[in-house]
């Protein structure tokens, strides 16, 4: 079995890979670490703003995922870890905007007490799985 660590440039400050790919005879599987957004890629801070770190969140698993040659409907299985239980509703909901065929991953939604970064809301870390 193959074995790919993709590179991230902060993520090797803080001793992690984005995503590490194995590949066997016919399928490829994508281990994607958690990916929250406490800001935009430009540095614009999203602290206390539950929605816009959900859809960033969204958008740096994609740019992940592309770089691995997959996308989000790529995506399994998919662990939600959040700040505060009353945004899991608005999570569900969001999620539906990134899965309009209805096809989504296998999920769990967590509360947790906090995040590595205090300003963070919400970490999504996912399984793909694609076509070798």
């Amino acid at each position: 079995m193959e074995c790919t660590h993709v590179a991230g440039t902060w993520q090797q400050n803080r001793s992690f890979s984005p995503a590490v790919i194995t590949a066997g005879a016919d399928q490829r599987i994508i281990w994607l670490a958690g990916h929250g957004a406490p800001q935009t890629p430009d540095g614009m801070s999203l602290a206390g703003d539950f929605e816009a770190q959900a859809r960033q969140s969204f958008a740096n698993l994609q740019t992940t995922l592309e770089k691995c040659g997959a996308g989000l409907a790529d995506i399994v299985q998919m662990t939600v870890f959040i700040l505060d239980v009353r945004h899991g509703n608005r999570f569900v909901e969001i999620r539906k905007d990134y899965y309009p065929d209805g096809n989504y991953p296998g999920s769990a939604l967590i509360t947790v007490a906090g995040f590595a970064q205090p300003e963070m809301m919400v970490e999504i870390q996912a399984v793909a799985v694609t076509g070798d």
